[in-house]
């Protein structure tokens, strides 16, 4: 049997109909139309049939059966398979040079081939994960964040609904560089205010961290929206202003955590004005905020935390990390104000001394967490303060204090006996003297960093092991010390994780 090649000049068109009895030939070079309609008798009656009569949708479909497999079988006027074939089921032509095509009507789809059997199967039986109940989908929704539950809604009918739970709408969290927070945020609140107009009742947190192109348009976004909003985070966001803070301050009366770090253009936290005339006097107790996160926010000065001081009476977590402009007074003004603060961090305030040491210390017992690392105005003096005054001190930062001795850690092992994490790398006066009163006194140490304290030796290191079985971290990188002392270390603290820099100890 000669093949017909389907590129050859006499061929113009042949369009096949899945899944019918029709075929339709147009002419070749020099011949007319011709229109098969195949019965299930197979008798074939030639009609006549206009010039160009095929639509742009027929074309689609003939370009598709030229690429796929077909139940046409093409032969040229001359095949013996043609003359041959089953007379019943063929179409012949007395014109010179005409195509012919012997057609078999198409078998049942389910016959046609074992794939298409298969995907027949598969579409009758349902998806697993759909046999699952409701309750489960939306705790496995649960898990997912924000993006991708965006996309979970646009799988069926069912997952629409499912995304859309109010349970699962008490955290928005979105991250990314490029992503358009303000129109996100629009979006998403105008949906979850459907039941409840204007108002996201469900929504608790919010969190678009990095998200550089948020702007103060996003946070009156959620200021209008959000009134039981309780946590923020914008750290990175550096295009946010104060006047947008102070709208979500105002408005979410329940906002408790709200972290701005990175967000050089915040210097203040207060309420707007409007809501201090309605609030006054006593419009300072109604900021709820107990965490709050300034690290890096380059421009906060002593005022500005006066004023945050005076707002949010209710602080128990501040972190001032990198504010380089607070001063010893700023810190007398938080004193003042703030008398429940558990955790502080001036670290890299540089203007902090031992005067600012004094007024921590007010705090007494109530201050759990004070990070001072590269506070280099503080000495043995504020170190004193703060061992006399806050007995229940639990982790001290105190890495590039250089002005810390021997005399300062002694007063801090004799009175904050519960410490259980410390940090003194980088002060070269501390030596295994001031590591023998740390092991007699602070038996419940478990992290203990001593990188780069030049005066430190294997001897020290040996007494912390034999007293603090409960250690868990220690840090001498950059220390003098022999393989001998740390494999004592090992010994003595077998949870212990060693951070060193000798080659020799593995």
């Amino acid at each position: 049997m000669r093949s017909c090649c389907w590129s050859s000049p006499w061929l113009s068109h042949i369009l096949l109909a899945e899944g019918s009895e029709h075929i339709l030939l147009i002419k070749g070079k020099g011949s007319s139309s011709i229109s098969s309609d195949v019965s299930s008798s197979t008798d074939h009656t030639p009609t006549k049939a206009q010039k160009n009569a095929a639509t742009s949708e027929d074309s689609d479909l003939s370009m598709r059966t030229l690429s796929t497999p077909s139940p046409a079988l093409i032969f040229p006027p001359t095949s013996p398979g043609f003359q041959n074939g089953r007379g019943s089921s063929t179409s012949s032509s007395s014109v010179t040079g005409e195509t012919v095509a012997m057609v078999h009507s198409p078998p049942p789809t389910r016959l046609t081939h074992p794939l298409i059997r298969l995907a027949a199967k598969q579409q009758k039986e349902q998806a697993h994960i759909d046999r699952l109940p409701d309750q489960s989908m939306i705790h496995i929704f649960s898990f997912l964040p924000t993006n991708q539950l965006c996309r979970c809604a646009r799988v069926c009918r069912r997952w629409y609904n499912l995304a859309w739970d109010p349970r699962l709408w008490r955290t928005i969290r979105l991250t990314g560089e490029t992503i358009n927070v303000d129109r996100a945020l629009k979006v998403l609140t105008r949906r979850l205010c459907q039941d409840t107009p204007n108002v996201c009742l469900m929504l608790e947190t919010v969190i678009v961290s990095g998200c550089r192109r948020l702007t103060d348009r996003g946070l009156y976004t959620i200021a209008q929206c959000c009134p039981e909003l309780r946590r923020l985070e914008v750290s990175g966001c550096y295009n946010i202003s104060n006047e947008a803070v102070f709208d979500v301050v105002s408005l979410c009366p329940n906002l408790e955590h709200l972290d701005v770090s990175g967000c050089s253009k915040v210097t203040c936290i207060s309420l707007t004005r409007e809501a201090s005339i309605k609030l006054s006097p006593l419009h300072g107790k109604q900021i709820s905020i107990r965490y709050l996160d300034m690290t890096d926010c380059f421009v906060l000065e002593d005022e500005g935390l006066h004023t945050i001081a005076a707002h949010c009476t209710q602080l128990t977590h501040l972190y001032l990390r990198r504010c380089v402009r607070i001063t010893d007074e700023g810190l007398r003004y938080l004193m003042i104000y703030c008398t429940s603060i558990k955790e502080l961090s001036v670290s890299d305030c540089r203007f902090v001394s031992d005067f600012g040491m004094r007024e921590i210390a007010k705090l007494e017992s109530r201050l759990r967490y004070l990070s001072i690392a590269h506070c280099g105005r503080i000495t043995d003096v504020g170190i004193r303060y703060i061992a006399k005054y806050c007995s229940k001190l639990r982790y001290l930062n105190a890495r590039g204090c250089e002005g810390i001795t021997d005399h300062g850690v002694e007063y801090l092992a004799k009175n904050c006996t519960k410490l259980k994490s410390l940090d003194i790398g980088k002060c070269p006066l501390v030596s295994d003297t001031g590591l023998e009163f740390l092991a007699l006194n602070c038996f419940n140490l478990k992290r203990l960093s001593l990188k780069s304290c030049e005066s430190i030796t294997g001897q020290g290191l040996q007494i912390v092991a034999a007293n603090c079985f409960d250690l868990q971290m220690l840090n001498v990188q950059d220390c003098d010390v022999s393989v001998d002392a740390l494999r004592f270390v090992k010994r003595h603290c077998k949870r212990c994780i060693i951070e060193h820099t000798n080659p020799a100890f593995f």
